[in-house]
């Protein structure tokens, strides 16, 4: 058995019940097959354990995995397995594979962002290809991806993803349940990509005023914003949405920021040197 490597950040999950949660979590009989079967794709398999479940239920895999010393592994383990497809590289630099409707995997928590994005997109630029994607992830970043208004763990991450998808924890995994165990707490997660429930505008635009606001936290609204809008612009806005003039970007739910990015598209004179700056977010 191939020890786990630290540059991968690899920490093999052992513990059967967290395994059974996750394929619980996937919901595969859920799917429409009609009749073709259910794909779905694996981020990273590492010794296969979690792959050998998803086979039982009668799914195709298809498995991306970097270590060249487990795709070896995993081509011997499941060389009898006609629903088993490898494909051997780094998974952010691969194409999607097209069939996959459905994502599951352990992945390296110093990945976690660029995972997301690829899988997820962004809100000018939603990936649509998934109907549910399961993920161990740290703790945190769970927390994060699923926090509301007043919450520390609220920011800018927790409103792009829930633009995206919903967010559900399913549960917490110790760090005991892996091996070598990682020095923080795990949790798995449950992401449902669907239609933004209030599509803006200009979604660039509505990134770039998440990532402003969030960028100084204590700063009121009217200030933090100041860079990109007028602040009288930004009053007339908050008293509009008949909220607190003196708000933080932290006090404001995900349908008051939808409003706020649409009223303050036309308010923004340094929006066009942004975009020609090339600051626009992904």
């Amino acid at each position: 058995m191939p020890y786990p490597r630290k540059r991968f950040g690899q920490h093999w999950l052992k513990d059967p019940a967290v395994h059974e949660a996750i394929v619980r979590a996937a919901q595969l009989n859920d799917l429409e097959r009609g009749a073709d079967p259910t794909w779905v794709l694996e981020i990273g398999p590492g010794t296969g354990q979690l792959t050998r479940r998803l086979l039982a239920q009668g799914v195709q895999v298809v498995a991306v995995e970097i270590d060249r010393d487990l795709c070896r592994l995993l081509q011997k383990r499941f060389a009898g397995q006609p629903r088993f497809h490898l494909l051997e590289g780094d998974f952010l630099r691969l194409p999607l594979p097209p069939q996959p409707r459905l994502l599951v995997a352990n992945i390296p928590y110093n990945l976690t962002g660029p995972i997301l994005e690829k899988v997820l997109g962004s809100p000018a630029q939603p990936v649509r290809q998934f109907e549910r994607i399961v993920l161990l992830v740290q703790k945190e970043l769970a927390e994060r991806l699923q926090a509301g208004p007043g919450s520390k763990a609220y920011g800018a991450l927790s409103l792009r993803t829930q633009y995206l998808a919903d967010c559900e924890l399913i549960c917490r995994v110790p760090p005991t349940a892996f091996k070598p165990a990682p020095k923080v707490e795990s949790a798995v997660i449950r992401l449902t990509p669907r239609p933004a429930p209030t599509p803006v505008r200009d979604p660039c635009w509505f990134n770039h005023l998440l990532r402003q606001g969030f960028s100084t936290r204590r700063k009121k609204l009217v200030n933090a914003l100041g860079s990109l809008v007028e602040r009288e612009a930004v009053a007339a806005a908050l008293a509009q949405l008949r909220l607190n003039p003196d708000a933080r970007a932290e006090e404001l739910a995900l349908p008051h920021w939808l409003a706020l990015s649409d009223l303050l598209l036309e308010k923004a004179p340094k929006r066009a040197v942004v975009l020609q700056e090339g600051q626009e977010p992904g």
